[in-house]
């Protein structure tokens, strides 16, 4: 489904690049730290540009993970899966698409996955520390191992030195696209009320059900 923006944001485009010892350790320490949680809450803002266009959309999002469950949010979108099933709610549209969760799409925001998606399908760079809102950053680049599939170039990613946590990152398209994530809150292990993993068809009267 192609209903979500978050996801794009997380493919890139460009060969050649090797993995070095700096970052991978780095991103391997992430994503150790992601598995251990039993849930995880966070919110983040989302920026889209393009100067040949005209396109300038800033928006916020959520996402809530317990497991292999979750519950995401862009603007007005929302994603909800209780691990067997996927509920994409298409605001503008009046329309919910219902699906296999093992059929998820790519471009959906499943949460754990986007927030270690450099596990599988990319090759990493270390470029160097930085700052970033006064923070002391890690600097990374992240290129896939299959790029003429994919029609983005860069992603780069900001880990804060102190947490280890991911803070920002960027990504550019061949369009001229830039689409920009930034952590606004994390929060580890909250409690989550089981009720935000499951489709309540009366929290959204008027919707179409679409059951692919």
């Amino acid at each position: 489904m192609k209903y979500l923006i978050v996801s794009l944001f997380f493919f890139s485009l460009t060969a050649l690049a090797q993995n070095d010892e700096k970052s991978q350790e780095l991103l391997n320490k992430m994503s150790k730290e992601i598995k251990s949680l039993s849930s995880f809450y966070m919110e983040f803002s989302f920026t889209m540009k393009n100067a040949a266009t005209g396109e300038d959309t800033k928006e916020s999002g959520k996402g809530y993970v317990k497991g292999d469950k979750f519950n995401a949010s862009l603007g007005d979108n929302e994603i909800i899966s209780n691990g067997i099933k996927i509920w994409t709610v298409v605001k503008e549209e009046n329309v919910t698409y219902e699906s296999a969760a093992d059929d998820e799409d790519e471009e959906s925001i499943n949460p754990k996955r986007l927030m270690t998606i450099w596990e599988s399908g990319f090759k990493n760079k270390y470029v160097k520390q930085d700052k970033l809102n006064g923070k002391a950053v890690h600097v990374i680049n992240l290129f896939p191992t299959n790029p003429g599939e994919v029609q983005y170039h860069t992603i780069t990613l900001y880990i804060d030195v102190a947490s280890s946590e991911l803070s920002k990152a960027i990504m550019k398209t061949k369009d001229g696209t830039t689409m920009s994530y930034e952590i606004v809150s994390f929060k580890k292990n909250p409690e989550i009320v089981a009720s935000k993993f499951v489709y309540d068809t009366k929290k959204y009267p008027g919707y179409k059900l679409i059951r692919d």
